[in-house]
């Protein structure tokens, strides 16, 4: 047992009236003893659900984050014309609708933006499909690649996703907290937050509850973040919405936080949410949409690729970076780049 543990635990999980918020040195500590196993299971366990009930403050997150870059891998800065955008969806996928992070990753870099995807394996708790088998079903095996092969392939194709059983077993032992529990730990919130890359970065969130983003906003400014995006993305996602207003809080540098709705009706893309496919079939539809083929799909993934490459500065606005991903689809550049993915990974595995 750890005393020292168990003073953070008592901390925080006293009760409504006598509870207290750890400082960011303390959420620190108190994720380092969890991540090298210093804390007993049972009193990780403890801490995981008292500081869900407790809820985390931005402070608190900075500290876990300090945890997580002290702890965990770093991708080394490369060369590239803009700063690697690091998206962060939920590591436990979704239930409802089709993810379409691959294809939007790809159409970015093969633009020139760099894009770096943290995640594991089905997670619980809603052990949705990760992306790393949806890369699998379109030939890339990222979870194949140690820390140094991925920076290569990274490094040559712009693209990367961190496999957290492969490249931060430290946290993936605490995994299996979240299905003994049956709930989200605050550390899925710092996970929508955590950048393993130590260059410039431009990092991107999903989130679904309103008081994430302030909490995101605190933990940014005390990490110095400057280019940041927090998308309400579908099932908390980084995949923009159809159905309804997008909202979001952008930054362009350090505290210059500001709030900013977008209108899908006004570009043409208001729509239904794509209905969640099976992972053969997804692949399949991704493999349409590379084709250059004009689908519902090739809408939703244009929609939000057009987005984030106006989020990243290659164009103007978001009406032009639409036009610059239908126009990279259908000449098949992204298809190409994906073939260029492919035998990337394979040429070092």
């Amino acid at each position: 047992m750890s005393t020292e543990f168990r003073e953070y635990l008592r901390k925080i999980g006293s009760g409504p009236h006598t509870s207290k918020s750890l400082t960011r040195e303390e959420a620190a500590a108190a994720y380092r003893l969890m991540l090298q196993a210093e804390a007993t299971p049972v009193q990780i366990g403890g801490f995981m659900i008292a500081h869900r009930i407790k809820r985390p403050t931005g402070e608190e997150l900075a500290g876990m984050l300090d945890a997580y870059n002290e702890l965990g891998p770093q991708l080394q800065p490369i060369d590239a014309a803009y700063p690697v955008m690091v998206m962060c969806n939920p590591y436990d996928g979704r239930s409802r609708t089709s993810p379409l992070s691959p294809l939007i990753a790809l159409i970015l870099a093969t633009a020139g933006v760099p894009v770096v995807t943290p995640g594991g394996d089905r997670m619980p708790t809603k052990m949705g499909v990760p992306l790393v088998d949806l890369w699998q079903a379109l030939g890339v095996s990222w979870a194949k690649l140690s820390l140094d092969q991925l920076q290569q392939v990274l490094a040559q194709t712009l693209l990367g996703l961190l496999y957290l059983p492969r490249h931060f077993p430290l946290a993936q032992t605490i995994v299996a907290y979240r299905e003994q529990i049956g709930k989200r730990p605050p550390q899925a919130t710092l996970e929508l937050i955590w950048s393993p890359y130590c260059g410039p970065c431009h990092t991107v969130s999903g989130f679904v509850h309103p008081p994430t983003e302030n909490m995101f906003r605190i933990a940014g400014e005390l990490h110095g973040l400057s280019q940041f995006t927090a998308i309400k993305g579908l099932e908390g996602s980084c995949d923009l919405p159809r159905d309804r207003t997008v909202i979001a809080m952008l930054s362009n540098a350090v505290g210059d936080w500001r709030r900013f709705t977008l209108h899908p009706q006004e570009f043409g893309a208001a729509a239904k949410e794509l209905p969640l496919l099976d992972t053969a079939d997804l692949a399949a539809a991704y493999q349409n949409v590379l084709a250059g083929e004009p689908s519902d799909v090739t809408n939703a993934t244009v929609w939000s690729a057009g987005f984030y490459l106006w989020r990243a500065g290659a164009v103007a606005t978001i009406e032009a970076g639409m036009a610059l991903a239908l126009e990279l689809l259908q000449a098949g550049k992204v298809k190409a780049q994906l073939a260029h993915l492919c035998c990337a990974v394979a040429a070092i595995t």
